[in-house]
């Protein structure tokens, strides 16, 4: 609970400062990934966490198993599915991608987008907590670096998983299936004896691809619909 709610506590920051401060949230994120990073490494300094350090109940959540299946999987999972039928199927799900595609139009229709936006980045940051809480019960020992490099993983997932930089494109499934095909490429290319970087400038040319195929598909539905109207 301390995990989810310090990361809320994160999320809500950066979401007054897009939500208040008109700053893009991209813009917005990657500066205060630094800052949070910078304040954590002052926070902690050298120092480490062992698995010695944790309570074996703890711990046990990274290995346990239900039925076979892992509880750090079967917790993914139920995540992802609630995300994923809460973005389909309810109003508040529709108006994210309504303001993700237009801001200023849905703020035209009478959605709060300053609430929405807020929503979402606290969202986002107690999800993230989650995640970090998970991760540190997986391997047991953590340090001031844990997570380094994620950023990029995280976007490429969802950028490789159908959804669109410039927002309201995109589903929660798809990046998912994004970040497991992330996740096979690079536990494959280690076993095929492909250095480190060239391991990277695979992800690299993937979230260029996708952002390439994404910009491709979605001027040919413009076109199609411009067509279209006109032939009406």
């Amino acid at each position: 609970m301390i995990g989810c709610v310090f990361g809320g506590l994160l999320g809500f920051i950066n979401g007054a400062l897009v939500a208040f401060g008109k700053v893009p949230a991209m813009v917005i994120t990657l500066g205060t990934l630094y800052a949070f990073r910078g304040i954590n490494v002052w926070w902690t300094g050298s120092n480490r966490i062992n698995a010695s350090d944790l309570p074996s109940g703890f711990l046990s959540l990274g290995t346990r198993q239900i039925l076979g299946i892992p509880v750090l999987t079967i917790i993914s999972l139920i995540a992802l599915a609630f995300v994923a039928w809460y973005m389909h199927n309810t109003r508040g799900g529709r108006e994210f991608y309504a303001i993700g595609s237009d801001p200023d139009a849905a703020e035209l229709y009478g959605l709060n987008k300053t609430r929405r936006v807020l929503t979402a980045f606290v969202f986002s940051g107690v999800m993230s907590g989650l995640a970090g809480v998970l991760f540190a019960a997986r391997y047991g020992t953590i340090n001031s670096q844990a997570g380094d490099g994620f950023e990029l993983e995280a976007v490429g997932a969802a950028v490789i998983g159908g959804v669109a930089i410039t927002g309201g494109t995109g589903t929660v499934i798809g990046a998912a299936l994004g970040a497991f095909l992330l996740i096979t490429i690079n536990r494959a290319l280690p076993v095929l004896g492909i250095p480190d970087f060239w391991q990277r400038a695979v992800v690299g040319v993937l979230i260029l691809g996708a952002i390439v195929l994404d910009r491709v598909l979605a001027k040919r539905d413009h076109q199609r619909r411009i067509e279209k109207r006109d032939r009406a």
